[in-house]
């Protein structure tokens, strides 16, 4: 293995220092940083008095006694004492040029408070506004102000308003993006003015993580999105494209002194009452094809807790906490799949300062945590350091459904009465047991622009048990160029599967994981180099891993031309992705060849293409039993050879169209030729295709009486049909419907039958009534699975924190199978089904 991690390292600082020779000799050094703010003024001077704060210099920010009327008409006195700001510049699709409209924002502050006020032009029939859910004002027009509250040019809080004033509200961090998973405590109001908007902000100081007082600086970047006109974006501070990042081209605010300084204990309660229903396979009077039956109502008490032990520290607390209210996972195919698929954390005590733990490689997945009973995290920062701390005793791992407890009763009245026999019942050292589960995160700020940090895991449950460790870290080089690595090593103790003997042993495990990339940013042209690698006992039990016996090296390299907006094509776009990927023996597993290219119309109107070439290999030992010399012909695939490959061509087109502000349309075509089948069939209704399965069905599979056992996997190759789409539609500011329709199809080429045709269509549809209640009910439906999911839900969300939920979910089969004995069953049968009513209160005490 140190063989190969050596080659690994070298083959990536080859590419380095070809990459850095070639490009650190331009020059791109940063612009001078802008003299502090003064405190001393000319005794007199002739020059006229600026009408906006300078963005060159720290604004001063004047403290103000009396609290403005947050209503949208900024006519408080406030407003005449507030530093003013303007002078925006459009950034998309110009290039710092003069926006279509003009912008002007105000800021002061007291000592509880800071307080914001836009004041924005525009014809009022073209401007978008909806009566959103919060984080969801993204299709209307908007202001989002980044406040880079410890001037750390690496993590900000990301603010943002549409022109009724309906909030979102998260962080921006440097080379990861915006998350809109954080609630920030503020109030705001907007109003459309005959001649554009007004809005109005007051942000609570307790709400946020800060440093302030004499000489502090924030960062501040404020950003205005005007939809209809090519969305447009216009930015308070210009953008250099030749930089990369963000909020390092921040201007800066100053004077926020005085500020009181309070801890914040808030107490978070929630009751949940629910009822349920199921389909059991234990009946009364022995009916194979199971019976439905319901659960009787219960109550359940969760809480969570937040202490501000600090504007920069703070420590939260969950018992029980209940996620009744959050919009399950979008349905994706897993037909034909061989690796696990990512979802996205969605619940709010880990959606709180996840931007901590997060990592390229994924160490700390907190969906990995289940069901938890308690849990508590430290998080905050102390100077130039950053850490997070967390614990969680998850439920989940011997949480077994009524009908396996069934099956572990009778498995236990078996033994008892018979006890010469040795009966195992395999889950009984499981059941009712909790996996521990921790986490720890440090990072160091390094400069300006640099950090470095360390991570470790921990995950304990009955015969596995997992600890990772590792360290990582962010350069910016130059300007332009910026580089991360990461490298983790795992240690386990658990069941690892051994194709040569084709079972399970428990054993010890080490591991070892990397990825690190380099990327230069320039005006036009972007260009990335990346790595990344786990080894066969890597494991993550708190994270997320695909894949493991694996590395990946690739580069990616886009070119896109000077927007204009004056122009039919706004803009041109081309980017070619290659990557090899090959197992840790050095044997090649797969390479792909990827080139797109796009152009930008009027109208938000993107229409694009592209061709890929592809080889894809496989091995025997990862989909089970690998051959050997005592048994030949003993392995997972079929026939004399324990592999399969095939190159693979693709074409695709897209188009993505906006040009109404009620509608939305989004269609990806795609076809491949010498897309692999991996044989693993797709449920009753698309059995396995393969020559030897096809051949066993007709003799014997489909022959009552026949015992032969089916042929084992033969992958092949076939062509493979793929579309994607989208149409949303808002015909009011209160209500919008969104249809989604995906399809695979393969058909293979030895048998020439469709291995799957998978359709997947989904409906959603939002009425907020007002900005604080709405109703959203979601449909989905698979034809693999032969299963409709239907989701209601209602709320009233007056407060991060204080909401009433009412929902109902359900999931049918329509004209489905029977999970116990295969039979078809026609029109629609339950699998289960809840009704619920979440209530939660936000208690708040400072002191």
């Amino acid at each position: 293995m140190s063989k190969q991690i050596v080659r690994n390292i070298a083959i990536f600082l080859f590419a380095f220092l070809l990459f850095s020779t070639q490009m650190f000799g331009q020059d791109g050094s940063a612009p001078p940083a802008g003299p502090a703010a003064s405190t001393n003024s000319p005794a007199k001077s002739d020059a006229p008095v600026p009408k906006y704060m300078p963005k060159n210099s720290p604004a001063r920010i004047p403290k103000v006694e009396t609290p403005p009327t947050i209503d949208g008409v900024l006519d408080d006195p406030i407003w005449q004492s507030a530093a003013l700001f303007g002078e925006f510049v459009q950034t998309q699709p110009g290039d710092n040029v003069a926006p279509k409209h003009e912008t002007e924002f105000l800021i002061a502050y007291d000592a509880k408070n800071l307080y914001l006020a836009f004041r924005v032009k525009q014809e009022r029939n073209t401007i978008r506004a909806t009566v959103a859910r919060r984080d969801n004002i993204w299709n209307d027009d908007y202001i989002i102000m980044y406040m880079d509250t410890f001037n750390d040019k690496r993590q900000a809080y990301a603010l943002g308003w549409n022109p009724l004033g309906i909030q979102a509200d998260g962080t921006m961090t440097e080379g990861r993006g915006e998350d809109y998973s954080v609630d920030i405590n503020m109030e705001s109001k907007g109003v459309l003015t005959e001649d554009g908007y007004n809005i109005e902000v007051a942000i609570p100081f307790k709400s946020l993580r800060y440093e302030a007082g004499k000489s502090k600086n924030w960062g501040m970047h404020v950003f205005r999105r005007v939809k209809y006109n090519n969305n447009e974006l216009d930015a308070w501070m210009p953008n250099n494209r030749s930089i990369n990042g963000s909020l390092i081209q921040a201007g800066h605010v100053t004077g926020l002194e005085g500020i009181e300084t309070t801890r914040q204990l808030e107490i978070n309660p929630s009751f949940t009452v629910s009822e349920t229903g199921r389909r059991t396979r234990y009946t009364f009077d022995g009916d194979p094809n199971g019976r439905y039956v319901n659960d009787g109502v219960k109550g359940e008490f969760g809480m969570t807790a937040k202490l501000s032990l600090s504007p920069a520290v703070t420590l939260d607390f969950a018992y029980n906490p209940d996620f009744a209210q959050v919009e399950a996972d979008a349905p994706v195919s897993t037909t034909n799949v061989r690796f696990p698929i990512f979802f996205a954390e969605k619940r709010p005590f880990f959606l709180e300062r996840i931007d901590i733990f997060q990592s390229g490689m994924n160490v700390v997945n907190t969906r990995a945590i289940v069901d938890p009973d308690i849990a508590a995290k430290l998080t905050g920062r102390r100077g130039k350091n950053t850490f997070g701390i967390m614990y969680a005793s998850d439920n989940a791992p011997g949480n077994y459904s009524i009908d396996e407890r069934e099956s572990l009763r009778q498995c236990q009245n078996r033994r008892a009465a018979d006890p010469t026999e040795g009966i195992i019942c395999s889950t009984e050292r499981f059941i009712d047991q909790n996996a521990d589960i921790g986490v720890l995160r440090i990072k160091r700020d390094l400069g300006v622009s640099h950090n470095i940090g360390m991570f470790a895991t921990t995950y304990n449950f009955v015969d596995r048990h997992n600890h990772t460790t590792g360290v990582d870290g962010r350069f910016k080089l130059t300007p332009k160029i910026v580089a991360e690595f990461q490298m983790v090593g795992t240690n386990s103790r658990r069941n690892f599967y051994n194709p040569d003997l084709d079972r399970n042993g428990y054993r010890t495990g080490n591991g070892f994981g990397y990825r690190g990339f380099i990327q230069r940013t320039d005006r036009n042209l972007y260009m990335e180099m990346f790595a990344s690698g786990r080894t066969a006992d890597y494991r993550a039990d708190v994270g997320f891993t695909s894949r493991t016996d694996t590395n990946n090296i690739g580069t990616f390299v886009q070119y896109q031309t000077d927007r204009d907006a004056k122009r039919k094509i706004i803009s041109k776009r081309l980017f070619n992705n290659s990557q090899i990927t090959y197992d840790w023996m050095g044997r090649s597993q797969g390479a792909q060849v990827n080139t797109q290219g796009m152009l930008a119309f009027q109208r938000q109107v993107y229409v694009g293409g592209g061709f890929e070439y592809g080889y894809e290999r496989l091995f025997e030992h990862e989909f089970g039993a690998r051959r050997t010399a005592a048994r030949p012909l003993q392995g997972a695939f079929f026939g004399a050879s324990g592999e399969r490959s095939s190159h693979r061509k693709e074409a695709y087109g897209f188009v993505e169209a906006s040009p109404w502000k009620q509608w939305f349309f989004l269609l990806v075509l795609s076809q491949n030729f010498g897309s692999l089948d991996y044989d693993f069939g797709a449920g009753p209704k698309y059995p396995r295709v393969s020559s030897p399965y096809v051949q066993w069905y007709e003799t014997c599979g489909s022959v009552p009486g026949c015992t032969t056992s089916a042929p084992r996997q033969d992958p092949g190759a076939g062509d493979l049909t793929y579309i994607e789409s989208s149409v949303r539609y808002q015909p009011t500011t209160a209500f919008q419907v969104q249809v989604n329709y995906n399809r695979s199809r393969l058909t293979r080429y030895d048998t020439g039958r469709v291995a799957f045709d998978d359709n997947i269509l989904s409906l959603r549809s939002t009425y907020q009534f007002t900005r604080n209640v709405f109703a959203r009910m979601r449909l989905d439906y698979s034809n693999v699975a032969s299963r409709i999911r239907p989701q209601f839900v209602f709320g009233w969300t007056p407060s991060p924190g204080t909401a009433l939920y009412a929902g109902y979910n359900d999931d049918l089969n329509y004209n489905g199978f029977n999970p116990y004995t295969g039979v078809k069953e026609l029109g629609l049968q339950g699998n289960g089904r809840s009704f619920f009513i979440k209530m939660s209160y936000l208690f708040k005490k400072s002191f």
